[in-house]
């Protein structure tokens, strides 16, 4: 795969098709949004909310959860509050999101399935990680959604002045529906 990607890319340099897609590295629209990184989403999202190259920044993992205070989600976010002129966040989930239910223990049983270690695991528990949270997907998107919503509104290093706002995008129609 990664031979037909890099044959591409040459292509794609060559026939100077970036051109269409330059921009500055500052979100045209001041938004950032923090979403997840189902497939369905890569270009549905942008599309449904009608951005175009350069509006926004976009921040993705599964199912676009702020899972630390002091991650790099919140990071990511800090450095676009005060170095790219972020005003506006967006806290996207989505209807069937493969994040939900998501167990920790099946997770782990995976894990050891594919060779990793008991010793790793529980050198990774030594650090400090609580496996049962961090590897946990939730029950209930809108909680889910609130929960980071209310984690960046109520962060120290948030300004006051940055809106926070929660919504849901339909996976396949890619209707929108504010919830906070």
């Amino acid at each position: 795969m990664i031979d037909e990607i890099l044959q591409y890319n040459k292509a794609f340099v060559e026939n100077k098709s970036y051109e269409k897609y330059i921009t500055s590295k500052y979100p045209n629209k001041k938004i950032a949004i923090v979403t997840c990184m189902d497939t369905r989403l890569t270009e549905l999202l942008p599309a449904a909310l009608g951005l175009k190259n350069g509006d926004a920044k976009i921040i993705k993992n599964a199912g676009g959860m702020i899972s630390h205070p002091f991650g790099s989600v919140m990071r990511s976010l800090l450095i676009g509050i005060y170095d790219l002129d972020v005003q506006e966040i967006l806290v996207i989930g989505h209807t069937d999101c493969g994040a939900m239910y998501t167990d920790s223990k099946k997770m782990i049983e995976k894990m050891k399935a594919f060779g990793i270690t008991e010793q790793n695991i529980d050198m990774i528990k030594y650090y400090g990680i609580d496996f049962d949270s961090w590897l946990s997907g939730f029950m209930d998107l809108d909680i889910s959604i609130n929960k980071t919503v209310e984690l960046i509104r109520k962060h120290p290093l948030v300004p006051k002045k940055i809106k926070v706002y929660g919504l849901v995008i339909d996976s396949v129609t890619g209707e929108l529906t504010k919830i906070n």
